[in-house]
């Protein structure tokens, strides 16, 4: 009888190291499901050498299209791709997608947020608020009769793209989306940095969104921060290696 109780005593404690083994396994597994945010007046197409580079290395990425009608809306189009996901999530936003992805973020799939040279406004900002507490050096947008914006495409290469090939901007420059004025005029109302890890790129040659705001935004939601020197504000598509790097170092580092 001694002998059973002493065996059945070594079989539990046994059984009860490898659960915990187990589970520390799982819990310290990389997030291998990755959402990406555009920002205004682009396409998520603008992702794909992320994408491809991110999905070579075996992780599942979707991409949000925003219609960029509203802010809320914008929203729910971000929390209705998250729905769809087994697993938790690192969630990605460029530029206007930092804001989306700031309200988005809250859902309970994501495990941490990648900014790219994006907004990251705290409750009560907007992200025209701080654009004006920190301007950039762009040229200012064009505004249709019903409140939609766009950038001039005389100067997108510039403002926007100046370290993609000119024809690559021009292309781009000529297929925007144009995006509700009233998107950048939204306050945010709980933020998600405030409760999920976060990871920051500053683009130090951006001229749409101010580097000191970018820089502002990192640090005072405590993200692990990289600065790309020479980087427009379209660092996602020009840097895809180093964007797809940050990237997977949240996926390994954020914990579900």
């Amino acid at each position: 009888m001694r002998n059973l109780h002493k065996n059945l005593k070594t079989g539990l404690l046994a059984g009860a190291l490898i659960l915990a083994a187990s589970a520390t396994s799982a819990y310290a597994a990389p997030v291998k499901n990755v959402v990406l945010v555009h920002g205004a007046f682009v396409s998520g197409a603008g992702w794909q050498p992320v994408y491809n580079i991110l999905t070579r290395d075996g992780y599942h990425v979707t991409l949000v299209q925003e219609p960029l009608t509203s802010y809320r809306e914008d929203v729910t189009a971000t929390t209705r791709v998250l729905a769809k996901l087994q697993g938790p999530a690192i969630l990605v936003g460029h530029s206007y997608g930092g804001a989306i992805i700031t309200e988005a973020g809250n859902d309970p799939h994501v495990a941490g947020l990648v900014y790219i040279a994006a907004h990251a406004p705290e409750e009560g900002e907007s992200e025209a608020a701080n654009g004006k507490k920190w301007p950039n050096s762009a040229h200012p947008f064009e505004r249709s009769p019903d409140g939609f914006l766009t950038i001039d495409p005389a100067v997108f290469h510039a403002d926007f793209a100046a370290d993609l090939p000119r024809k690559q901007a021009e292309f781009e420059a000529h297929a925007q989306i144009p995006t509700a004025a009233a998107v950048f005029t939204t306050t945010i109302t709980h933020p998600a940095w405030k409760t999920k890890p976060s990871w920051y790129m500053v683009a130090k040659a951006d001229k749409i969104i101010n580097p000191e705001l970018e820089r502002m935004y990192a640090k005072r939601a405590h993200s692990h921060t990289v600065e790309i020197d020479g980087a427009s504000h379209s660092v996602y598509e020009s840097h895809p290696q180093a964007v797809a790097q940050l990237i997977e170092e949240a996926a390994r580092l954020a914990q579900p």
